[in-house]
């Protein structure tokens, strides 16, 4: 079975924010990891979501922008939602199909 990774990864020094995308029964939702990467005595990399005090404030920030990012992929989710809507209502109304723009997706 193949490891989920996240959409996103935000990054500030040692420090991490993960973006998962998960599906529930109204469609997808966005979560939020956060995280500190470090080494172990064999030199393996590890995560711990035990933060200095100095680190507090570089989370905080962290989750500020992955606060913006998930509410950006909600409303790219339900924007879309209602563009499919509003093209099959269309398509239903006038008898034809028509094909709609629609902006590029950001690369992750």
């Amino acid at each position: 079975m193949a490891t989920k990774k996240p959409i996103e990864t935000l990054r500030d020094g040692n420090l991490k924010a993960s973006v998962w995308e998960n599906q529930g029964e109204k469609g997808p939702y966005f979560t939020v990891t956060l995280a500190k990467t470090y080494k172990d005595e064999q030199g393996s990399y590890r995560d711990t979501q035990s933060f200095t005090g100095t680190e507090i404030l570089r989370v905080a920030e962290l989750g500020r922008v992955a606060y913006h990012l998930t509410n950006d992929l909600r409303r790219e989710h339900y924007q879309s939602n209602d563009m499919d809507n509003d093209e099959t209502r269309e398509r239903s109304q006038a008898g034809r199909s028509f094909e709609r723009s629609r902006a590029p997706r950001r690369t992750r």
